[in-house]
């Protein structure tokens, strides 16, 4: 329990370097009495200054005048090199080092460097593992007040951000900023091995690893190793069949989005993807692509054995089966075996009494 104000005041013996006057809590040492009276403050929670717009309440008449700014709009600090204004002379501080390039708060574990103290803390916790700040709602724990805010908005669904070309709204200012780039083209990172460009730094981390070969993902069932999290939570779907991604129209449900959203191109009868060459119309970039070799005559795909080159890979698959006598499709009548899809639905117009022609 803390004692009573009066008796937090301590005057010592001028032993200090000036500082006489104590707080008998924490025994931090003042020069002045009034220094010492707004530090008490902090002990016994008293805030006697309060905002006539707010009504917020402050321990100092100072902090209070700072934040009177933020309803006003006052920003009384200006940055002499850029002249971009600040409401605090803290913040015109900290903004001089990023002309000055001075960082003079360094990590204790690994020496990293930083222009705020506040930005230390924050790192500090990828060392300890620290999450102060927990979700109200879900309990979900990090380790800055800033992710939270923005995990916040995933059970208001609050979207304050708006982009300014389309009108779509964002839950936190990153996204918009990079959902941008999707209107000016901007491509800032650049992969140092093939110098390929992306809109996001997330997008050339994954790419990089397609050089390094890193696969960080593993699936828990079969051990298959993945370059993306999203690749293996899609392909986790193989073994529990889950299907999440439903036709609105026939109801056929699908384990990628991408796969739902090629398959509504068959109601729809949309075709967006056209040739440059012979203008015909595909449902898939996918199928442009292979039909484009047909005009160009590249055969990317080579068989390992006889050297014979294909335009797709499920013909390179087909072919290869030569060479294995590999014979993966099955007749449900007679059960005869066959190395072809199409084979398959041929020789079963025998058992239908289908025409052929």
């Amino acid at each position: 329990m803390i004692p009573e104000r009066r008796h937090l005041l301590t005057q010592v013996p001028n032993n200090t370097g000036g500082k006489q006057f104590e707080c008998s809590v924490c025994h931090k040492m003042f020069i002045q009495s009034r220094s010492l009276r707004t530090h008490l403050r902090t002990h016994t929670g008293e805030t006697p200054f309060e905002c006539s717009v707010c009504h917020k309440m402050f321990t100092q008449s100072g902090s209070l005048r700072t934040h009177l700014r933020t309803h006003t709009g006052e920003k009384p600090f200006e940055c002499s090199v850029c002249h971009k204004m600040f409401s605090k002379s803290g913040s015109l501080r900290t903004h001089l080092r990023t002309h000055t390039g001075e960082k003079p708060f360094e990590c204790s574990v690994c020496h990293k460097m930083f222009t705020q103290s506040g930005r230390l803390r924050t790192h500090l916790r990828t060392h300890t593992g620290e999450k102060p700040f927990e979700c109200s709602v879900c309990h979900k724990m990090f380790s800055e007040s800033g992710n939270l805010r923005t995990h916040l908005r995933t059970h208001t669904g609050e979207k304050p951000f708006e982009c300014s070309v389309c009108h779509k709204m964002f839950s936190d200012s990153g996204s918009l900023r990079t959902h941008l780039r999707t209107h000016t083209g901007e491509k800032p990172f650049e992969c140092s091995v093939c110098h390929k460009m992306f809109s996001e730094s997330g997008n050339l981390r994954t790419h990089l690893r397609t050089h390094t070969g890193e696969k960080p993902f593993e699936c828990s069932v079969c051990h298959k190793m993945f370059i993306q999290s999203g690749s293996l939570r899609t392909h986790l779907r193989t073994h529990t069949g889950e299907k999440p991604f439903e036709c609105s129209v026939c109801h056929k449900t699908f384990t990628r989005s991408g796969y739902l959203h090629t398959h509504l191109c068959t109601h729809t009868g949309e075709k967006p993807f056209e040739c440059s060459v012979c203008h015909k119309m595909f449902i898939q970039s996918g199928s442009l692509r292979t039909h484009l070799r047909t005009h160009t005559g590249e055969k990317p795909f080579e068989c390992s054995v006889c050297h014979k080159m294909f335009i797709q890979s499920g013909s390179l698959r087909s072919h290869l089966r030569t060479h294995t006598k590999e014979k993966s499709f099955e007749c449900s009548v007679c059960h005869k075996m066959f190395s072809e899809s199409g084979s398959l639905r041929t020789h079963l117009r025998t058992h239908t009494g289908e025409s052929l022609f």
